[in-house]
């Protein structure tokens, strides 16, 4: 079964559960499969006070928005350049175009689906998270990621594993990291529209995913 029918499946099941229900996942499959690191970006909620009702996949396919997808784009880009640095000269105007074409290759999948606003009111998203659990995994497993990064959702991705009782392990420069049940690296970050400046927010991300990468090539071969 490929993963598009079987996201469709765990959403049919779990749409009836959630007003506004919005999809999301792997953007592009054939991009998702082929792509030298496959990245899965775990964010809370979508910004929609319409009600939602809509597909992010579709949404990211069509040019997404720059607010939140700009340093996503960077941070793609950036991944998977290894370790050479791309200059910011190089980064920091990201077009459409860029975000469509580099964006097919990922996933992006939020904790909770029904859409919220531009704040998330925590005590709601705890109560869905902690509903929707059963879900959330299944859904995460469909799509094996090589790298998790967690956009202000690390500690809740954890509870939605049932990973609460891992390791958290850090590096040296104090971004935090588990791994998940295939022994692979998820990263406890910032969301991507972060106040913070952009260039920090992407280096800062690229110089602890080179770290942890680092350390878990070390570990597998020792």
């Amino acid at each position: 079964m490929s993963i598009k029918e079987r996201e469709s499946e765990l959403f049919h099941k779990w749409e009836n559960n959630r007003v506004g229900f919005v999809t999301d996942g792997v953007v592009s499959e054939q991009d998702y499969l082929n792509s030298k690191i496959k990245l899965c970006f775990v964010l809370k909620e979508v910004n929609d006070e319409h009600g939602g009702g809509w597909d992010l996949r579709e949404f990211i396919r069509t040019g997404s928005r720059s607010q939140t997808w700009n340093n996503v784009t960077r941070w793609v880009k950036s991944i998977n350049n290894g370790n050479d640095d791309i200059p910011w000269a190089n980064l920091e105007s990201i077009s459409e175009k860029q975000r469509i074409d580099t964006l097919r290759t990922i996933c992006a999948m939020n904790l909770k689906k029904s859409p919220g606003t531009h704040t998330t009111v925590r005590a709601d998203f705890d109560v869905v998270v902690a509903e929707d659990k059963k879900f959330i995994k299944e859904q995460y497993e469909i799509y094996n990621p090589d790298l998790t990064i967690c956009c202000g959702t690390g500690w809740d991705l954890r509870f939605a594993l049932d990973l609460n009782d891992e390791q958290v392990y850090e590096t040296s420069r104090g971004i935090k990291w588990f791994v998940n049940q295939q022994n692979k690296p998820v990263v406890m970050y910032a969301h991507p529209a972060a106040r913070v400046q952009d260039s920090l927010l992407v280096y800062g991300l690229i110089d602890a995913v080179r770290e942890i990468t680092h350390n878990k090539s070390n570990q597998q071969t020792n």
